[in-house]
């Protein structure tokens, strides 16, 4: 169980409605999103995960597993396999680090770096679709962002 100092937001009479759920609401935008996505990155040849792998490149190129896995908030376990599908694919490459040996250092290949033109209207696509104005969606990612951080450093009750 945990205990926060701060208010928890108005209560319910109901607490147990799925009306009342934020991690609902969460899950069913999540379900939304892919739906959004899954047509849009078809046609690129890639799934969302590989989609967040290949924007982290861009905007990174020649990055360790680690320091990806870290950024995407995804265990190797679940990274590699994906790594291994963008290697097959010809997008990246992945091989050993010359100073350090137990790292593995992922690169685009010229054909990764060219597939950014073409998901260069993704972002774009998913504002329209989300009927927010950008100061809107901004804010709602901060929020969203802040809730993430406070559920991953609960404070334990005594």
């Amino acid at each position: 169980m945990y205990k926060r100092e701060k208010n928890a937001g108005p209560k319910t009479e109901n607490p147990l409605e799925l009306g009342e759920f934020l991690c609902f609401a969460v899950y069913a935008a999540n379900h939304a999103f892919n739906r959004l996505y899954q047509p849009l990155l078809a046609k690129l040849g890639l799934t969302y995960p590989q989609y967040l792998v290949m924007v982290s490149m861009w905007e990174n190129d020649d990055q360790t597993v680690g320091s990806l896995g870290i950024r995407l908030l995804l265990e190797s376990s679940t990274l590699t396999p994906l790594l291994k599908r963008l290697e097959k694919m010809e997008l990246i490459t992945r091989e050993r680090d010359k100073v350090d040996e137990r790292q593995v250092r992922i690169n685009l290949t010229p054909k990764g770096k060219a597939l950014r033109a073409s998901a260069r209207d993704i972002p774009a696509c998913v504002l329209e679709a989300s009927g927010l104005e950008p100061d809107q969606l901004r804010r709602l990612k901060r929020e969203l962002e802040l809730v993430r951080k406070n559920l991953y450093s609960p404070i334990a009750a005594p």
